[in-house]
């Protein structure tokens, strides 16, 4: 029997990605989104925040009741809820039938002063107050602790060491303003773990574009779980996109998780489709970009062994390799493209010629050729003849 990845992947798209301003999950598309995310062998997700409405609790009460299984070993996909930490928060979420609820409060002084103008005893007495409510539920819970990049750090592990004495399976950390770079990150939680026992999980936003830095900086330090999103898509700038954290996490950390890649383009369509945004073209891991090559001396490299300038192959994310002919191509890459694509073999001394008229088309037009208009230019400098 295989062994179990020992990072754990919790995917909150449904969740912070649907926090995302403008963007609207229907009951629909958040059970076709756990669906894809259990048939790529995603364990968890975080469905979503029951006590907003009835809406929201029965997207939730969906998702649990379709009892989906996560590809790969069968297992169900484990459904949390978020709550903040409050009675009634808790107890919407047991009413959907969720396996486990994220219970969520913020810690900083920042916040504790001005945005509940309370005290940090205070803050200790709603989490006690809504673990016991989990409990009562039989509800596993995890306890999330927000901002807490600017909590400081002897309050941060009390608060942890409170999840201890209540019986949380887990704690969160949450670089909620995303101001964390990669140092600063391993050094708190690799203090972080060794003061509590319980696993730590890496909830990092992107607005310094450094959450995935972060959380492979987390887990460097010790943390053992990861709370991403498909795309990055999250409040503000996002969170750590999934995608990149399971490649990072196989390419350089040579850890794989366990997930079925070839599909994480086809699952970021939907996503993308289902939030009404565009994936960027040069979206790292899932962009168009990553494998479309133009540059004379790039293409030349790509097209004699693509590992000179690719660090995975296109298809293992769902994605094709493009030679782009536009300003920078070079003759290899025409001849190649004519060849491969057209069916025309250049010589030499056409491709060079040819090669003229594209970068002059290329640079008027301010922009790569189709290959109707390379077929155009052809045409014209060989009189049509082929």
């Amino acid at each position: 029997m295989a062994t179990k990845p020992t990072i754990r992947l919790l995917d909150t798209t449904l969740r912070d990605g649907e926090q995302a301003v403008g963007v609207i999950f229907t009951r629909w598309e958040k059970e076709q989104i756990a669906t894809l995310l259990a048939e790529i062998g995603v364990p968890a997700i975080e469905a979503g925040f029951p006590a907003l409405g009835p809406e929201e609790k029965d997207c939730v009460k969906a998702v649990v009741e379709a009892n989906l299984e996560v590809k790969g070993d069968s297992s169900p996909l484990e459904v949390n809820a978020f709550a903040r930490a409050s009675k009634e928060d808790v107890r919407a979420a047991a009413e959907c039938g969720v396996h486990s609820v994220i219970i969520s409060i913020s810690v900083s002084d920042v916040h504790i002063e001005r945005k509940f103008r309370r005290s940090r005893e205070w803050v200790l007495g709603r989490a006690e107050e809504a673990a016991s409510e989990a409990k009562k539920h039989g509800l596993v819970f995890t306890m999330s602790a927000e901002d807490a990049s600017r909590t400081a750090l002897p309050f941060l592990i009390e608060y942890y060491r409170l999840a201890e004495r209540l019986g949380a399976r887990m704690v969160r950390y949450c670089d909620s303003l995303g101001i964390e770079d990669p140092l600063t990150t391993y050094k708190r939680i690799k203090l972080i773990c060794r003061e509590i026992s319980l696993p730590v999980e890496m909830h990092m936003h992107n607005d310094f574009g450094m959450a995935t830095a972060n959380v492979l900086a987390g887990i460097r330090a010790g943390a053992s779980s990861v709370a991403a999103s498909i795309g990055g898509l999250g409040e503000r700038t996002g969170n750590s996109p999934l995608e990149e954290v399971v490649m990072a996490m196989k390419y350089l950390y040579g850890v794989d998780l366990g997930i079925d890649t070839s599909r994480f383009r086809e699952v970021a369509e939907y996503v993308a489709g289902a939030s009404q945004r565009a994936i960027p073209i040069w979206k790292a891991i899932i962009g168009t970009n990553v494998f479309a090559h133009e540059s004379g001396i790039h293409a030349d490299g790509i097209l004699k062994n693509p590992a000179n300038y690719e660090a995975f192959s296109p298809e293992e994310v769902g994605l094709q390799r493009q030679i782009i002919i536009g300003k920078h191509s070079g003759s290899k890459s025409l001849i190649y493209k004519f060849s491969v694509e057209f069916g025309i073999e250049l010589d030499t001394e056409t491709a060079n010629r040819l090669l003229e008229r594209v970068r002059s088309t290329a640079v008027e037009l301010k922009r790569p050729l189709f290959d109707k208009e390379l077929m155009l230019l052809y045409k014209e400098l060989t009189n049509g003849a082929r």
